[in-house]
């Protein structure tokens, strides 16, 4: 199922409803993919905010409210993932911290 927005090719558009569930499975994909390449223990928490950009397939721009379970401090990172869903594929592009709480 394809979140809810607003359709502009090659723009970015805002995502409608951040609790649909492929939504929170890019989160929980961008979380992990960071976890194991930074070797980080982060948790999502939820997505605050989100963007969504048709491009050869999708890019989403997600703001993600992680716990770092070794700190235990709570941040906000932007995480930017490409899926291509008729391959079966998912690419973490980008994910940088934004905020501690």
């Amino acid at each position: 199922m394809d979140p809810p927005r607003k359709e502009v090719h090659g723009g970015w558009a805002t995502i409608k409803d951040l609790k649909d569930p492929h939504v929170r499975e890019i989160a929980e994909f961008a979380v992990s993919e960071h976890n194991k390449l930074e070797k980080t223990n982060l948790t999502l928490r939820k997505v605050e905010g989100g963007e969504i950009q048709v491009v050869e397939g999708m890019n989403y721009k997600l703001v993600l409210e992680a716990k770092d379970d070794g700190a235990g401090m709570v941040s906000e990172y932007k995480a930017v993932v490409w899926e291509k869903t008729w391959k079966h594929y998912r690419k973490l592009t980008s994910f940088v911290l934004l905020e501690t709480h």
